[in-house]
């Protein structure tokens, strides 16, 4: 019996979007009435805000309440958490001031800077955060997106594995950004160390040939499965001073599409779930698609 395949995208709140005027009805006008209407249309969403800065329980309660019963939610982990730069002013003020000099003499921290005791805080913070999710039963993967820079390797491994046993209540997920993990001579090295560990290894599509592209692999290694979407904007994807919605501005065909059913149905068959999400969030590129997605897989 084959896994449910849910399919969505990797926001609901993106500012284009809402700007557009092109999926949200006129009575959707706050917050609270867009996260309804989205999860009136699809059953799952990543939530890609708590990257940026800390999420808190308040907010996790309210997207319990504002969802159906069987929503699902994947979250994103805190940049902090995935060796990415974090400016100072994203962190709590109690934070910020037990860092001293450090908060205030640095435009950007990283993971290393972090003393053992604030480290503790800073994941203990994120884990409590997300309780209302997962007590709900409506918490999917915790998404840790790694930077192009966190290579294959022991030290690399090990946070893997410290961000496990950090959440152990949660699923971590793992996306790579630097194609060395997936390369001819690591990839069946990286595959065993995510299965041995059950930790989804997530599928991606994106631009290839680039240092950051990674292979798009459909490879089962934990119970759920993960596919994004982030569009094939080659000429953007690697560019100097490209935002991120110059890289993601993109339109999938239906064609192309199409071309990913037999790999998502194929994991379904080796899952217990496949979240599929679409990343090309400009405008409404991402919820046309994801309605396209749904489908030919019957999700």
């Amino acid at each position: 019996m084959s896994g449910r395949i849910l399919v969505g995208t990797c926001s609901w709140a993106d500012k284009s979007l809402v700007d557009c005027n092109c999926f949200y009805p006129p009575h959707a006008s706050t917050p609270e009435a867009r996260l309804r209407f989205y999860s009136s249309r699809f059953p799952i969403v990543e939530v890609d805000s708590t990257y940026y800065g800390l999420p808190t329980d308040t907010n996790a309660a309210l997207w319990v309440e504002r969802t159906p019963p069987e929503f699902v939610f994947d979250v994103k982990a805190f940049r902090l958490l995935t060796h990415h730069p974090t400016p100072p002013e994203t962190l709590p003020k109690d934070v910020r001031e037990a860092l001293g000099d450090l908060a205030r003499e640095k435009r950007n921290l990283y993971y290393r800077d972090f003393p053992p005791q604030i480290r503790d805080d800073v994941w203990r913070r994120f884990a409590d955060a997300l309780l209302p999710l997962d007590s709900a039963g409506k918490l999917g993967i915790v998404l840790f997106q790694f930077p192009p820079w966190f290579l294959p390797g022991r030290d690399s491994s090990a946070h893997i594995l410290e961000a496990q046993e950090r959440l152990p209540q949660y699923r971590v997920a793992v996306e790579f950004r630097n194609n060395r993990w997936l390369s001819d001579r690591n990839r069946e090295r990286t595959i065993d160390f995510m299965r041995g560990h059950n930790i989804p290894l997530v599928c991606v599509d994106e631009p290839q040939g680039f240092p950051s592209s990674v292979p798009p692999l459909p490879e089962a290694t934990a119970e759920i499965a993960v596919v994004r979407f982030h569009g094939r904007n080659r000429e953007m994807w690697e560019r100097r001073g490209a935002t991120t919605a110059d890289r993601f501005d993109y339109l999938y065909s239906e064609d192309e599409l199409k071309d990913w059913v037999s790999p998502v149905e194929r994991l379904a068959a080796a899952t217990r779930e496949v979240h599929v999400l679409m990343n090309n969030c400009v405008r409404d590129k991402a919820v046309v698609n994801a309605g396209q997605m749904r489908a030919p897989l019957g999700a």
